[in-house]
């Protein structure tokens, strides 16, 4: 049921934005300013979606790390780098919005 009520809220907001780009005129300052709030509501929903892939990502991982230490303690250097490169997913789409607004 949650899942169904984010991506209803996010396509009510894509749609949103985008609507407001497709009836304003192209030779309006309008243009220009729906343009920018679709780059924001862009970058916004990939800041979004990859920090909360990263969390899911680090709490499953962090616990089956947490897991297999309990067991035996030295898998505590193999288990690092993969919490590492899950918090990496949210250092990617902050990198993709930046591209999104900057360019």
């Amino acid at each position: 049921m949650k899942k169904r009520i984010i991506m209803l809220l996010c396509i009510a907001a894509i749609s949103f934005a985008g609507g407001a780009a497709l009836f304003a005129q192209d030779h309006s300052a309008a243009a220009q300013g729906s343009a920018d709030s679709i780059k924001a509501v862009a970058a916004g929903i990939a800041v979004g979606l990859s920090c909360i892939a990263g969390g899911i990502a680090v709490g499953r991982i962090g616990a089956a790390a947490m897991g297999a230490m309990s067991e035996n303690p030295d898998l505590f250097g193999k288990a690092l780098p993969l919490v590492g490169l899950a918090e990496g997913i949210c250092l990617w789409g902050f990198l993709v919005a930046l591209l999104i607004l900057f360019l």
